[in-house]
């Protein structure tokens, strides 16, 4: 290519649009690799099966206590116990955690009265639930998760079979349904899980989810539990997990029958309130994981900005419209693989519509946050 024909300009603009380009292919084959070609552990002949406790925070949730409690009781595992901390519920969620307990003695319940001096968040309700639990192996999901099988529990504790690992991160999805907002929902979950998921393969644990992790109660207790961010509305999951994953203590656990399904939201406007909470927490994770997680989605923006502008005044055009359905093609291998790890199915076609559009989305979901209406209740 004779470079004297084009301006300073043109070669200026069309260089960071490579450097841009060369960030989405570092974060392709930095993080989204090892959960595309994850590997699970070979099957021992001796399942890890210590004794469990799962631990459930519900806040005025007695229908989908009543929906999905009972699969979380009737998990295929020798002796696990399951704590609900009934969080100042004013609706029936006390008798349906009594109605409960009848049939299956290993529901514990315990209940948080309604207090108007005192406000608190979900950590208080957790804190609860981890010194209530009588095992160290701590399994979490919400109040409107289902296990996705009867294995779930025996899936997650494999995580702990190495006796070095503490901490177990696994994936929470949302039901499919029909309709562009769920399949935003369902698209946006998936890239999250790649992001913290791959960060972790790739010995860089950063966050969890608390639709499906694990821990051990003392890690929890022997680091102060939440008591750094006791202060903040969120970061249960994903400050905890920063504050005390690493690259040894921390396990990895992705099969279809490890994971949970949770009811998705069925209007925008509820969704923007979620993930605004959800990215409160954000501007506290550590520096690098920031920076990366910064310059990911602005050089996409810019790499597309930039592109439809060098093909539009036919500056590079060739080499521009070459390299843009380089990286569609090979960003959407490595997504297809990474929604089958996943069981997503064919969410990854959703790169073609939101590669573009889903960091505008989650900046649009920030601007939540500045009202301040987010701050005052954890559900």
């Amino acid at each position: 290519m004779d470079f004297s024909q084009f301006s300073t300009t043109d070669i200026s603009i069309f260089s960071i649009f490579l450097i841009s380009w060369l960030l989405q292919i570092y974060f392709i084959f930095k993080r989204v690799y090892p959960l595309a070609f994850f590997k699970k552990a070979p099957i021992t002949d001796k399942p890890y099966l210590p004794l469990v406790s799962v631990v459930i925070c519900a806040k005025n949730e007695a229908d989908n206590l009543e929906k999905f409690l009972p699969s979380v009781l009737t998990q295929d595992y020798p002796d696990y116990q399951v704590v609900v901390v009934n969080d100042t519920s004013g609706d029936d969620t006390e008798m349906v955690l009594a109605r409960l307990k009848q049939n299956h003695p290993r529901l514990y319940y315990t209940t948080i009265p309604a207090d108007k001096r005192f406000q608190h968040g979900k950590k208080l309700a957790l804190t609860i639930g981890i010194k209530a639990a009588s095992h160290d192996y701590i399994v979490f999901t919400d109040a409107d998760c289902e296990p996705s099988s009867n294995q779930w529990l025996n899936n997650m504790m494999q995580g702990f079979a190495s006796h070095e690992k503490e901490l177990v991160l696994g994936f929470g999805g949302y039901q499919k349904r029909k309709g562009l907002l769920n399949f935003l929902i369902r698209y946006d979950t998936f890239y999250t899980a790649i992001q913290y998921l791959g960060f972790a393969l790739s010995k860089k644990p950063y966050m969890g989810v608390g639709r499906n992790l694990a821990y051990r109660k003392k890690l929890f207790i022997n680091n102060n539990g939440f008591t750094n961010h006791m202060n903040l509305l969120s970061g249960d999951d994903d400050l905890f997990v920063q504050e005390n994953a690493n690259a040894d203590n921390t396990s990895v656990v992705i099969d279809a029958e490890s994971q949970t399904l949770s009811v998705p939201q069925t209007k925008l406007r509820n969704w923007r309130l979620q993930k605004a909470r959800h990215l409160t927490t954000s501007s506290l994770y550590k520096t690098g994981v920031k920076l990366e997680l910064f310059l990911d989605p602005l050089g996409r923006e810019i790499m597309w900005i930039l592109g439809i502008f060098l093909i539009i005044f036919n500056t590079f055009a060739l080499a521009v419209i070459g390299i843009i359905i380089l990286t569609l093609l090979v960003k959407t291998l490595f997504f297809h693989k990474a929604a089958k790890k996943l069981n997503q199915g064919r969410i990854y076609w959703g790169v073609l519509i939101f590669d573009f559009l889903h960091p505008w989305l989650l900046i649009w979901a920030q601007t939540g946050n500045f009202s301040g209406s987010n701050k005052k209740k954890w559900k």
